[in-house]
């Protein structure tokens, strides 16, 4: 058996990407190659990606013929995937969708452009939904204490108030981008897997409900509405089918960027944990800080992600990954200091609540001795709580 010796922070990686032993769902073969890696030899060649397509396009038709106000919801950040996604949805296929969007409070102001550029050269119809700041503020910290992830109410909401809409509108067909498999094992390429109540409530909220989260942060119930998921007798009489894109199609973060930037003037920005990788991520202000906090408990940041797709997309080797794993994670971002503001706590008490949540083998490290990060050219332009 042929193992895998090379140690990045002690942590084994695939022999074929850069994936560690701490990734999400990750186990490797006998010659070192995770799981991930072997999903994605499915996708290039095995999955009959016409046929997919065919079945996309019959649900399509179907949802068209039905003459209502709009053919499908379209859950919409402003990144590249959900871009794209929309673009898709609108040019390629001809649908009118209802465009749904959960501001989380962070978008930078090069997202707001894309967001606006992108709505006004497509011509359609947004929904846009800003939550209570002082609710999101009790979440974040609340999310970051009890599992070391502070974007508890983002992804309740991003994937939560869209199904909501599809309710209360009575849009049954909700269309996202990327599907399961791409980035972990929850699903395999084989599936055609819904957006529905199990992955939201496995993957998304992180086991706790807003029920839950209510109960934590000591406020009513109502106070957490738009992080509830419809009740599956609602989704039932309006006949909810929710689809990701990515499972009918083959997706390719590279390329459908390419497309959004020629047909929308959609621009890149600067991210603190991928120097010289400037379209993944882009929306948050805050996505340094999480990709920090992923370093401190599993010993790996985005870049592993990142050159883990660029490597398997066939755009780099594994060399030239490696070699960006090694000189650009382990960063403190900028950004943090304006992150502990909101939330009203020290650094040193957000490294304590964080290091709570190492996942072995990776084993905690002093991240008073990791280098910094430069400042995002728009940091100055973010908001600030009044002292």
């Amino acid at each position: 058996m042929r193992l895998n010796r090379e140690k990045v922070n002690e942590l084994r990686r695939c022999t074929r990407c850069t994936l560690p032993i701490t990734w999400e769902t990750v186990y490797f073969n006998d010659d070192g190659v995770c799981n991930i890696c072997k999903n994605w030899e499915v996708k290039q060649e095995k999955i009959n990606w016409e046929e997919r397509e065919k079945v996309l396009l019959s649900i399509f038709e179907k949802e068209k013929k039905k003459k209502r106000p709009y053919d499908c919801i379209v859950p919409f950040s402003g990144g590249k995937d959900t871009t794209f996604t929309l673009w898709a949805v609108v040019k390629k296929y001809g649908l009118k969708p209802l465009v749904v969007s959960f501001d989380h409070w962070f978008y930078r102001p090069r997202t707001v452009e894309n967001r606006n550029r992108t709505f006004r050269k497509l011509g359609v119809d947004v929904i846009t939904f800003t939550p209570n700041w002082q609710i999101v503020k009790k979440l974040m910290l609340e999310a970051l204490i009890r599992k070391g992830d502070f974007c508890w109410h983002c992804h309740a909401g991003v994937f939560a108030y869209p199904m909501k809409i599809a309710v209360k509108f009575e849009i049954p067909l909700l269309i996202w981008g990327e599907g399961g498999g791409e980035y972990e094992a929850y699903f395999k390429f084989e599936d055609l897997e819904e957006t529905d109540e199990w992955k939201f409530n496995r993957r998304i909220i992180l086991g706790m409900r807003a029920e839950d989260m209510a109960g934590f942060i000591g406020v009513e119930l109502r106070d957490l509405e738009p992080y509830i998921y419809p009740p599956i007798k609602e989704l039932r009489r309006v006949g909810v089918i929710s689809i990701p894109l990515g499972k009918f199609i083959p997706w390719d973060q590279a390329s459908n960027t390419e497309i959004i930037k020629r047909e929308l003037g959609w621009q890149e920005d600067e991210i603190e944990s991928l120097p010289g990788l400037s379209f993944d991520k882009i929306e948050c202000m805050f996505e340094g800080v999480r990709d920090y906090i992923k370093y401190l408990k599993r010993g790996f940041s985005r870049m592993t992600h990142r050159t883990s797709i660029e490597i398997r997309s066939g755009r780099m080797s594994r060399q030239k990954a490696m070699e960006l794993v090694k000189k650009y994670e382990g960063r403190k971002p900028k950004s943090l200091e304006i992150f502990l503001e909101y939330l009203g706590i020290s650094e040193e008490e957000f490294n304590e609540i964080v290091l709570k949540h190492v996942i072995p083998p990776f084993k905690p490290i002093n991240p008073k001795k990791l280098p910094s990060s430069p400042k995002l050219w728009d940091q100055d332009m973010w908001f600030r709580e009044e002292k």
